[in-house]
């Protein structure tokens, strides 16, 4: 919400919540071009995963506002930061924050997300092991929950996707959130996109030119056998996110 007469930040209007590597960095390139939307000049402020801030009360929210100057035209604020799906403790702190906040997440098939999230973390240099032995080490590597290698390892974890959307129902209604299917997204761009600026209540673009955001070049493509691998692991969390979603998500089976 932004004061009409100081154009100060009062509160956020809404954020993009996850997942990660489901289309958030291509999706706020095309919210910056939107002129009824204020967003700050760094994509991820990781503010209400940040555990330090979080430890003071009260919490100092200016640390959060400082990062937005609105433009005259801005309707709305918010920011993207698709870690706090999975952080344990941001739904409640955004909930605490503003309950009349809107939540926008993208999901992409856990299969694929879990593999891109790897070839990010090889490219930059932070993963020394091969796919499958990082998927088999993940869950001593994260058995620390708020650990910064839980934020970085959890290939699996963060595509358990029906616990993290308990979450977020457990504080906000459903009206409030806008839940949309990566591969939608990638296939129909200015389709996906126009529903989600109906939602935040803003014009939607005049065109929509596609273009890649955040491309990653991959070291190799996921074996025949590393996919088996991994539906074996999210085939039941597949069909559970179908049931609550009424989603049909027959293509991210084999």
């Amino acid at each position: 919400m932004i004061g009409r007469k100081s154009g100060a930040i009062h509160r956020l209007d809404f954020i993009v919540a996850g997942a990660q590597k489901s289309g958030t960095t291509a999706f706020h390139h095309f919210l910056s071009k939107n002129s009824d939307v204020c967003l700050p000049a760094q994509q991820e402020l990781h503010f209400f995963d940040d555990e330090e801030i979080f430890s003071k009360r009260p919490v100092d929210y200016e640390k959060l506002h400082k990062h937005f100057n609105p433009r005259r035209s801005a309707k709305i604020c918010g920011e993207s930061t698709p870690n706090y799906l999975y952080w344990p403790t941001a739904m409640e702190r955004i909930w605490e924050y503003n309950p009349q906040i809107k939540l926008i997440i993208l999901l992409r098939n856990p299969i694929d997300r879990a593999f891109a999230h790897w070839n990010m973390q090889r490219f930059k240099k932070r993963e020394p092991y091969d796919f499958l032995d990082a998927l088999r080490e993940e869950a001593g590597r994260t058995a620390k929950p708020l650990s910064i290698e839980a934020r970085r390892f959890a290939y699996v974890g963060r595509g358990f996707y029906a616990q993290q959307l308990d979450r977020v129902f457990k504080f906000f209604p459903k009206t409030q959130v806008k839940i949309t299917k990566f591969e939608n997204f990638r296939d129909e761009k200015e389709k996906a996109l126009n529903s989600i600026f109906e939602f935040l209540d803003v014009r939607p673009l005049a065109a929509v030119q596609d273009k890649d955001r955040n491309v990653v070049p991959y070291e190799r493509e996921m074996t025949r056998d590393e996919r088996k691998y991994l539906f074996r692991i999210f085939e039941s969390e597949i069909g559970k996110l179908e049931r609550m979603l009424g989603w049909d998500c027959s293509d991210w089976r084999l």
